[in-house]
């Protein structure tokens, strides 16, 4: 998860530090916020700070409020008016309105963030929830809230605030070949955390793919050890049955919400052969796109590795 993204892990360290520290949290913007609703800035007792809640506008009266609220009991709700020269300056073309939640920890508990802090380390999906009239705090799970979890956008429920966090995307590819050695890059652009599975020490070195994560296990232990989940993807790229095949049928098994594999359509065809013989469903067999990618003609590493990220994204939004 990118340093930006990790504002309640900071806050808790600080608050553990003796610090003292404060989440302002975007709850509201104009149409063209350089900043979503959820974006977080956290501020300690000293003044320092990380994340952002606008392009520069308000933040300097948030965290001149923030260290004025470092011990309080009770959080309280910003509302700024931003002019069209304000908001022209942090390149929006028009003024408008943004409201920030700022919650010291102390007002927030520590163990609340802290159960916050753990189910996103462990990769569950929790709802922090605040009601901005009354203070009253709560968190919802998919188990006790099916329901907001099925939209999942951050945002006011009346005068309850929820705060959706959701587990970082992330995409598995199995095979390091070329279009894995662009593919991965473009992944970590778009927000994934990217892993690559291969156990031939000759294709996965890392001088072939310097700064990326390598799991030298074959496919099927990898993901196995890994964890499939709703946030995850999976791309084969291998074109070796004995690779791609037991990576395809564990995923298969899992709820990813995608799964890819290179190859032509004839290789596809023995593939299913394959797993239809395995015992997989018609229904199962149909959930894989291949061949891999969005047909924009695609040639070479490169623009294969934009056809496979384009439809990855395109399956992700459509959900």
């Amino acid at each position: 998860m990118d340093d930006v993204e990790q504002m309640p892990e900071r806050a808790l360290d600080w608050h553990r530090a003796g610090r003292g520290a404060v989440l302002a949290t975007v709850v509201e913007t104009w149409g063209s916020a350089p900043r979503p609703v959820g974006a977080q800035l956290v501020i300690a007792g000293d003044g320092e700070m990380a994340g952002s809640v606008s392009g520069g506008c308000v933040e300097g009266a948030v965290v001149v409020e923030a260290m004025e609220m470092a011990q309080a009991t009770e959080g309280k709700m910003l509302e700024f008016g931003v002019s069209d020269d304000e908001a022209f300056a942090v390149g929006l073309a028009c003024g408008g309105r943004i409201r920030v939640w700022v919650e010291p920890v102390s007002a927030m508990g520590e163990d609340c963030l802290a159960a916050l802090v753990a189910a996103r380390a462990s990769r569950q999906s929790i709802a922090y929830c605040v009601d901005t009239d009354t203070g009253e705090r709560f968190t919802a799970t998919p188990q006790t809230r099916p329901d907001w979890f099925r939209g999942a956008a951050t945002g006011m429920e009346g005068d309850v605030f929820v705060h959706f966090h959701l587990p970082p995307l992330r995409m598995i590819v199995v095979g390091a070949v070329h279009i894995a050695q662009a593919l991965l890059p473009m992944a970590r652009l778009a927000g994934y955390d990217a892993t690559l599975v291969d156990p031939r020490p000759a294709f996965a070195a890392a001088a072939r793919f310097p700064g990326e994560t390598i799991v030298e296990d074959w496919p099927d232990e990898a993901l196995a050890a890994l964890g499939l989940d709703a946030r995850t993807c999976v791309v084969t790229l291998t074109h070796d049955p004995k690779l791609d095949d037991p990576a395809i049928e564990a995923t298969l098994r899992s709820d990813v919400f995608y799964l890819g594999c290179l190859g032509s359509t004839r290789t596809h065809a023995k593939r299913v052969a394959r797993l239809a013989e395995a015992g997989f469903s018609d229904e199962e067999i149909a959930k894989i796109h291949a061949p891999v990618g969005l047909n924009i003609g695609a040639k070479g590493p490169g623009e294969i590795a934009v056809s496979i990220m384009g439809q990855i994204t395109q399956v992700l939004r459509q959900i």
